[in-house]
C-alpha cells in the first residue's frame, strides 16, 4: 500500500483494548463463582458498580436503562460485557448500554444481539443513539427489551 495519502491499519484503539481487558477480567471472576445464584448476585452487583463508576451523562442513563430492563424482562440476567452493562438470557447477550465515553462517542448507545427477537422484515435497527432517557424513551426501550426476549418464529434465544 502506498504512503501517499492512504491510512493503514493502526491496530485497536487505547479504548478497544480496555473494553478487551475488562471482558477478560469479567470472564475470569465469573468462572471463579460458584453457586447459579450466587453468580447472579454477583453480576447484579457488578453491573451497578460499572454504572456508579460512570461519568455524567452516562451514569444516569445507565441507571434508568437498567431500572427499564429490570422491570420489564425480569427474564434477562444483568452482567458485564466488555465492561458495559448487558442483559442475558440462558446466558447470552441480548441488550446492552454502552457509554459514550467508553469509545469517546458523542451518544450512548442501546444495541441489541442477534439474539434479540426483533425482526422486522428484511431489515431492522439492532442499535439506538441515546443523549436523554426521557418518559417516552423508556416507553420505546421497554418495548423493545420486551419484544426482544418474545418467543416468536424468527428467536433464536
Amino acid at each position: 500500500m502506498s504512503s501517499t495519502g492512504s491510512s493503514t491499519y493502526q491496530g485497536f484503539t487505547a479504548e478497544e483494548r480496555a473494553a478487551m481487558k475488562e471482558h477478560a477480567q469479567d470472564q475470569k471472576k465469573a468462572a471463579r463463582r460458584s453457586s447459579r445464584a450466587d453468580k447472579a448476585a454477583q453480576e447484579q452487583r457488578d453491573v451497578l458498580a460499572k454504572i456508579a463508576e460512570m461519568q455524567e451523562p452516562d451514569r444516569t442513563m445507565a441507571e434508568r436503562v437498567h431500572a427499564v430492563i429490570t422491570a420489564g424482562a425480569p427474564a434477562l440476567t444483568p452482567r458485564l460485557w466488555y465492561g458495559m452493562p448487558a442483559y442475558a438470557l440462558d446466558g447470552k447477550i441480548v441488550c446492552h448500554f454502552q457509554p459514550a465515553a467508553k469509545f469517546k462517542t458523542r451518544h450512548a448507545t442501546l444495541g441489541f444481539s442477534d439474539q434479540a427477537n426483533l425482526d422486522d422484515g428484511t431489515m431492522w435497527a439492532v442499535g439506538f443513539a441515546l443523549t436523554e432517557v426521557t418518559a417516552e424513551v423508556e416507553a420505546r426501550i421497554s418495548a423493545l427489551v420486551k419484544q426482544a426476549v418474545s418467543r416468536g418464529p424468527h428467536t433464536t434465544i
